[in-house]
């Protein structure tokens, strides 16, 4: 029979597999197992790391912002950037000095004499001169406004050279105001004075207030006029409205403010029919264009009853 205190002690000691199950991995009793989940900061940036906008600020804007910093920190003393600024000019300088940048004669086409001398005038530009130095912009702004000039192109050439091409407004009409002589283009834009009428005698001659206005109108009855041409000496404007036609020998066309052209037309066919502007007439009155009206030359009746025989003896004397 066995002794009741061993019995006792086999009861309190634990069981082999329990203990085997306590024991800590690698045999070392006491230590404590590691947990391997991540901690709640380093779990925090691990997030935040993913979020593609903090990668891009990380990568790149911290870098820059450094950068940044360091330089304006570099450039923040005077006399490093007096140093850099007078680099930069002298590099400027030695760019635009280079001989292919250099522009060494002024070439103007499409321009008379005078008109060649006047825009040489205008520009007065110092040659030899950097291309860099001249604002072709300006220059053509500035040779558009000559009254002579319909078009301008500037530009500077390969070779050198700053060319000016030149659309010249074509004289068309001579205006008479007061004692000034214009010359008018055809659409009525003044373009030159003279000094007599003998200086442009090919052109037909207007006259009166607001003439240039109606210069394509006055051009339409020049060319209308072409059977008495030769007879032709200029065409007023009267109230600003409407033309008198001027013959030689001071007879006068009085035509309407609307459709003059072809009431021009109507008394030159009857003209060519009748002979009506050889006869002694002072005026042909069309602005009423159902009753024409003839102003007569102080003797014209008279003449005219004598031809016909109708003059008595008696009338004569």
């Amino acid at each position: 029979m066995r002794p009741l205190v061993a019995e006792r002690r086999y009861a309190t000691e634990p069981a082999p597999r329990a203990v085997a199950a306590a024991a800590p991995q690698g045999g070392q009793p006491g230590a404590q197992r590691r947990d391997p989940a991540p901690t709640r900061m380093a779990y925090r940036m691990q997030r935040l790391w993913l979020t593609p906008l903090f990668r891009v600020v990380v990568r790149v804007g911290v870098p820059a912002f450094v950068l940044s910093l360091a330089v304006l920190l570099w450039l923040g003393n005077d006399a490093r950037r007096a140093a850099i600024l007078a680099q930069i000019d002298a590099w400027k300088v030695a760019v635009e000095n280079r001989p292919e940048f250099r522009v060494n004669v002024l070439q103007i086409t499409g321009a008379s004499p005078s008109l060649d001398a006047a825009i040489r005038d205008m520009l007065a530009l110092k040659l030899p001169m950097s291309s860099f130095d001249i604002d072709l912009e300006a220059a053509r702004a500035r040779i558009a406004t000559l009254d002579a000039v319909e078009g301008v192109t500037v530009r500077v050439a390969g070779s050198g050279a700053l060319e000016v091409g030149i659309t010249e407004r074509v004289p068309a009409l001579v205006w008479r105001r007061g004692e000034e002589l214009d010359l008018l283009d055809k659409t009525g834009r003044r373009i030159a004075r003279i000094l007599v009428r003998g200086d442009r005698p090919d052109l037909p001659l207007l006259a009166g207030e607001g003439a240039n206005a109606a210069a394509a109108e006055a051009l339409r009855i020049v060319a209308a006029a072409g059977p008495v041409k030769d007879r032709l000496r200029g065409l007023v404007r009267v109230g600003e409205r409407r033309w008198d036609l001027v013959l030689d020998r001071d007879q006068r066309i009085l035509l309407p403010a609307s459709e003059p052209v072809r009431a021009l037309e109507r008394l030159l066919a009857l003209d060519k029919a009748e002979d009506l502007l050889n006869r002694d007439i002072l005026t042909v009155d069309l602005r009423n264009r159902q009753r024409p009206t003839l102003r007569l030359a102080p003797d014209a009746l008279r003449e005219m009853r004598r031809a016909m025989g109708l003059v008595t003896v008696e009338n004569d004397l």
